[in-house]
């Protein structure tokens, strides 16, 4: 990827734009063995390296994390109210952002990245990649909810869930996989059912379980080739 020094390493946490000029000027930077002279000098990303204070810096084009969020934190970028789960995040880059988003008492499986494809590719409804809940829940499910979960729901407010699969583990305990992403979904559609979600988890996301990641609760890493490959491969089984 050819990008300018100035945006790389602003996106990185290094400064503001401004901020790198005046580094740039003061023979801070380097690409390779070259102190770069202007900061719209560009560099390519997968070849050249580059050097800021003499220390190396790394240098991806586009960086991808899973995290085990908790409840308590929102799936944004700033809030001043709540924490968000960019203070999970291990990255100086300041153009990650979450994929979807988990309500403030969910927890379970988030994908972050700064690739835009990637993400769009994620979320769209077109492709069809699946997201398992665990819930727990008040009340009595309707006799038929899993033949009604199977052909779609009134969810309110003039939306209507698309077929989706529903697993009963106990009284009010019930396994939930959806291929889209509407606003509170599946609370929605517990709803539409006859009950009322206390406890939210997502299990899976793509062709990824959380019980496979390893993560403790709070914990991030970055996505492995094999994980990514299984992220993609999910939403291409569908079409």
């Amino acid at each position: 990827m050819i990008v300018r020094v100035d945006k790389i390493l602003s996106e990185l946490g290094f400064g503001s734009r401004q901020e790198i000029k005046k580094y740039v000027k003061a023979g801070k930077i380097k690409i390779n063995d070259r102190t770069v002279k202007k900061p719209e000098e560009k560099i390519n990303s997968k070849n050249d390296i580059i050097y800021f204070d003499g220390k190396e810096i790394e240098v991806e084009e586009f960086e991808t994390y899973i995290l085990y969020k908790p409840a308590g934190y929102v799936c944004a970028t700033k809030d001043n109210v709540h924490r968000t789960v960019m203070e999970l995040i291990d990255s100086k880059r300041k153009n990650i952002v979450p994929v979807g988003r988990l309500d403030l008492d969910t927890e379970g499986i988030l994908i972050l990245t700064n690739d835009g494809d990637l993400n769009h590719r994620l979320v769209s409804p077109a492709s069809h990649v699946d997201k398992s809940y665990y819930a727990v829940f008040d009340g009595k499910l309707d006799s038929n909810a899993i033949e009604m979960t199977q052909a779609g729901l009134d969810i309110g407010e003039g939306e209507f869930s698309k077929p989706a699969e529903l697993k009963i583990l106990s009284e009010n305990e019930i396994l939930l996989t959806i291929h889209e992403g509407k606003f509170h979904q599946v609370k929605r559609m517990v709803k539409a059912l006859g009950g009322e979600v206390t406890y939210l988890k997502r299990v899976a996301f793509g062709g990824l379980k959380l019980d496979d990641l390893k993560l403790e609760k709070g914990e991030s890493r970055k996505i492995t080739g094999d994980e990514m490959e299984m992220l993609i491969d999910d939403g291409k089984k569908h079409k």
